[in-house]
């Protein structure tokens, strides 16, 4: 960018408004321009720094930069590869039946390989293996009335689910 248009636009101005004064004062402002020509252009890179840093912060993850070659300044625009999609949220666990309030204990033995993926799956989730094994059999109790045309034991209806946990 030729910062030169603007640096004369100035000069011009300041010597028109010097000149009201008279000669004397006409002369020694543009004595006085003369040694403020790099002063000026040292400001106006100033201002367009700052616009830049002002334009870098609305454009982020983008970046608009100021640079310098032969004494003018140039801008640089780096703009960011697109953020990948964030995958959608995994769905919600269904809810468990809550009969009476009362639990049974069942033992269950399975492989040291089964019992390692098991683990490694509820961990995944966020969940201990002891819920991860009772979302999973009431989720393939609910998946066998479906097919077989009866309605789960839940009262569980699309769309009217909570999940969290309570203490």
């Amino acid at each position: 960018m030729d910062l030169s248009p603007f640096v004369e636009s100035l000069r011009r101005d300041l010597v028109a408004t010097a000149s009201v004064a008279g000669d004397d004062a006409r002369a020694a402002a543009e004595r006085l321009l003369g040694a403020l020509d790099s002063s000026v252009r040292l400001v106006l890179i100033d201002v367009l720094s700052a616009a830049a840093e002002e334009i870098t912060a609305e454009v982020a993850p983008g970046s608009v930069e100021i640079r310098l070659r032969n004494r003018e300044p140039e801008f640089v625009v780096s703009m960011a590869p697109p953020a990948p999609p964030v995958p959608p949220a995994p769905p919600p666990p269904p809810l468990f039946e809550a009969d009476d309030g009362t639990t049974a204990r069942i033992s269950l033995r399975l492989s040291d390989a089964l019992k390692a993926r098991v683990e490694e799956a509820a961990s995944g989730v966020g969940a201990s293996v002891n819920a991860y094994l009772v979302r999973a059999l009431n989720d393939a109790v609910n998946d066998a009335h479906h097919r077989a045309g009866r309605k789960p034991s839940s009262d569980h209806r699309p769309g009217r689910s909570l999940s969290g946990w309570v203490r």
